[in-house]
């Protein structure tokens, strides 16, 4: 995983087009058949879907042997969810309803060693289980780990600039469907949260600061790619069921 992690920041750092999907399901199987494909990078969502910490280690450990960059999505912005994630393998952290610099920048410290920081463990998955010395998986950790903060509330669009700004904050993801309800909108295609989505991408770029984002249709990337997002995130393992059986059953029906 550290060379895959160490890839995965270094693209997102440079821009690069990236495109991952959502885990929901908490089964290691499903995680390493995702593991064989060619997207750049898989988020295990531990906060809409009921990964624990063990169905968190054991689907970032076949991730893990895959070589694919595995990100986690954290419940909240608790530190012990932080220090869980990375020390099972994660590549990095997706946080969401990240509202204030103040509270981007405690993120920063929970996700890196330092003082008050991380806490060390060298037994964990990703000191090589007491195989790395400490001085190599801290440096080794601070150039793998990526950080990226979620907007979705009205709090953040506030407080974006500032966000934006924080050092060690690796790419800001918009929660687009959040920012909706947020704005007290029907339809991700609101001019209203269009024009905060826009909002978000402008300063980012401004700040130097890569961008993420779940778009609701995969048409829509393009478009998003000229306003200055790079990593995307979309669809997950269930919508891939879901809309596989409907292709079965049309292809059935139309064969006679």
């Amino acid at each position: 995983m550290n060379q895959a992690s160490a890839q995965f920041k270094s693209r997102l750092a440079a821009g690069d087009t990236l495109l991952g999907t959502f885990i929901k399901t908490p089964a290691p199987l499903v995680s390493e058949i995702l593991g064989r494909t060619s997207l750049d990078v898989l988020c295990l969502d531990a906060e809409h879907a009921p990964f624990g910490r063990m169905e968190i280690d054991a689907c970032l450990q076949v991730l893990n042997a895959a070589n694919k960059p595995a990100l986690v999505r954290v419940p909240s912005d608790a530190p012990e969810h932080i220090l869980n994630a990375l020390d099972c393998g994660a590549s990095g952290i997706l946080v969401p309803h990240v509202l204030s610099a103040e509270q981007a920048e405690a993120l920063v410290r929970a996700a890196h060693y330092g003082p008050g920081g991380r806490g060390y463990a060298g037994s964990s998955r990703a000191a090589g289980f007491a195989g790395k010395p400490i001085n190599q998986h801290m440096s080794d950790s601070a150039s793998r780990t990526s950080l990226i903060l979620q907007i979705e509330d009205l709090p953040a669009l506030e407080n974006i600039e500032k966000i934006a700004a924080v050092k060690g904050a690796d790419c800001l993801f918009i929660g687009r469907i959040d920012l909706t309800v947020a704005l007290g909108a029907e339809s991700p295609h609101d001019p209203r949260v269009v024009e905060a989505v826009e909002h978000i991408c402008a300063v980012a770029r401004a700040a130097g600061r890569p961008v993420g984002m779940f778009v609701p249709d995969a048409a829509e990337a393009q478009a998003w790619i000229k306003r200055g997002a790079s990593l995307f995130l979309l669809e997950s393992d269930q919508l891939f069921l879901l809309r596989a059986a409907a292709d079965l059953r049309k292809r059935f029906e139309q064969a006679g």
